[in-house]
């Protein structure tokens, strides 16, 4: 049942795409359940429609505004532009601490009350977010204060994104044989192609693809690796010996690798709940594959001077920490990554001695999944702390 405020207050969020699909997907996740949980009046600012439409069929990439799932959606198209108090609405959300508009946020700064001013910070494991959390930073010129708000995996930080009955759906669909068939069929799955190990792949295109493809050519068991349209294109049109697109499709010793269109976040999570292996990326599919319920590897956007790799290190370590060692996971993490010495994205490692071991302990993966979402859990939507916390300062 929705939840709505009284009175109703309105929300905007700031977005720029960076991460083509990552950055978008989380704060077009953000907007829908603030407004269909909540009923908070959202306004979504983003510079590229054209990357949110591929998530996002119904979004009109030329138009300036339209509402779209009961979310005003607005073309973010520079920093220009001139705004009254009257514009901005209770609750201002900048993403990843995009730059707002300057007289966005001189209006801001005029509007009486002041907006509550949230950075949204990226997801991370690392023991620094949880001092960081809620910490306030003044305007050096203007009366006005922001927040950092951290995601997180920790009673101390925001949690993680989840909208309500999310794991309702998931388990209806997991428990139902015919609704999986259904929906791998519609992506092309033939009935011959449905008994085997499925993986989804979705990874950034340095990853070694052409090496994980040849372990699993070369495997004992028989995988069908389905491979979103644009990911990877071209180790894995090297496979398939022709240019990719939604319906390619190749087998090679024991893999099948078939390209599937590029698809709406509702359908992705299904081609998650499918799956027995997630290979996901950035932070929106990483955060998905986790309430799955499924084992996953993830691979963790690029930074200067590798700083990704501490952040994937630290998470590792508590994923794993109190579930035995899984060296399995981590080894073969790492080398995905290219976070292991003398390895350039695991171009130089034993993928098959890699993934004999990450397919041997798959039924322990599979356990430890489960535990970790009733940890997650534990810490509450993402959404309903933020808005608890709007509330203590408002």
């Amino acid at each position: 049942m929705s939840r709505h405020p009284d009175p109703p207050i309105s929300l905007a969020i700031f977005c720029k795409v960076v991460d083509n699909y990552g950055d978008i997907g989380i704060c077009w996740r953000l907007a829908r359940q603030f407004q269909a949980e909540h009923g908070i009046a959202v306004t979504l600012w983003v510079d590229d429609l054209r990357s949110f439409r591929r998530i996002c069929p119904a979004v009109a990439p030329e138009a300036a505004e339209q509402v779209v799932e009961g979310v005003q959606v607005r073309h973010w198209q520079g920093q220009e532009g001139s705004f009254t108090a009257a514009d901005v609405p209770d609750i201002v959300i900048e993403f990843f601490g995009v730059e707002i508009p300057p007289g966005y946020v001189a209006a801001m700064a005029r509007r009486e009350p002041r907006p509550v001013w949230i950075n949204y910070e990226g997801l991370s494991a690392e023991a620094w977010v949880e001092g960081c959390h809620r910490l306030p930073s003044m305007h050096p010129r203007l009366k006005l204060t922001k927040h950092f708000f951290f995601p997180g995996f920790t009673s101390s930080t925001g949690g993680l994104l989840r909208e309500e009955g999310l794991l309702d759906v998931r388990d209806r669909f997991q428990a139902d044989p015919a609704a999986q068939a259904a929906f791998l069929a519609g992506l092309g799955v033939t009935d011959g192609e449905m008994a085997a190990f499925r993986a989804s792949l979705f990874c950034y295109p340095h990853a070694p693809v052409a090496q994980l493809f040849e372990a699993w050519r070369q495997g004992e068991r028989e995988v069908l690796c389905l491979v979103p349209d644009g990911v990877a294109r071209d180790q894995v049109g090297a496979f398939l010996g022709t240019e990719p697109h939604p319906g390619s499709v190749a087998t090679r010793g024991r893999l099948t690798v078939r390209v599937v269109p590029f698809m709406p976040q509702h359908d992705y999570d299904r081609l998650l709940w499918a799956c027995d292996l997630n290979l996901v990326r950035g932070e929106d599919s990483w955060v998905r594959a986790q309430w799955a319920g499924r084992p996953f590897v993830w691979h963790i956007y690029p930074q200067d001077e590798n700083l990704h790799h501490v952040k994937l290190r630290a998470f590792l370590e508590k994923y794993t920490g109190d579930a035995g060692h899984l060296d399995s996971l981590t080894d073969f993490s790492l080398h995905w990554n290219g976070a292991v010495e003398g390895g350039q994205e695991g171009r130089a490692a034993d993928w098959p001695a890699l993934w004999r071991s990450l397919q041997a302990e798959l039924p322990t993966l599979s356990a430890r999944a489960s535990i970790w979402q009733g940890l997650m859990l534990a810490n509450g939507d993402l959404v309903s702390n933020l808005l608890n916390f709007t509330r203590s300062l408002r």
